[in-house]
């Protein structure tokens, strides 16, 4: 199966940040760019014990959901709602590997904590790409 960032982009990150409430063209374009060309440092930098599309580590997962989720209930609750039924509760984890629109979800909600996005910061990345 081919993905293509139209697809990952249509089918994918705008209807999840659409379901979080959260679209903005700034966040659009910075977690398709982010899935296609990982950054050298920070957030979503390639590590070797890093899961998933946006290389997100178990331990940046469990931080946002002990740290922040737990603490927004309403975001909690629409996470939650796109995790698996029982996958999640026996390694949530993978859901960062086989669950895309979780993925985007909790990518997204990383960098929402670590400060946002801003459409300078999105054309910004988009000219440096």
């Amino acid at each position: 199966m081919h993905v293509t960032a139209e697809h990952l982009r249509d089918q994918v990150i705008r209807p999840t940040l659409e379901y979080m409430g959260a679209w903005t063209p700034a966040a659009e374009a910075f977690l398709v760019d982010t899935a296609l060309n990982p950054p050298d440092v920070g957030l979503f930098c390639s590590r070797q014990d890093s899961l998933g599309l946006y290389r997100i580590t178990a331990a940046q997962h469990r931080d946002l959901w002990d740290r922040y989720l737990a603490f927004n209930p309403e975001f909690a609750a629409r996470v939650r709602g796109l995790a698996s039924q029982r996958a999640f509760l026996t390694n949530p984890d993978s859901e960062l590997q086989t669950n895309l629109s979780y993925c985007t979800a909790i990518a997204w909600l990383m960098q929402q904590r670590a400060g946002g996005f801003t459409e300078t910061s999105a054309a910004d990345e988009m000219a440096q790409a």
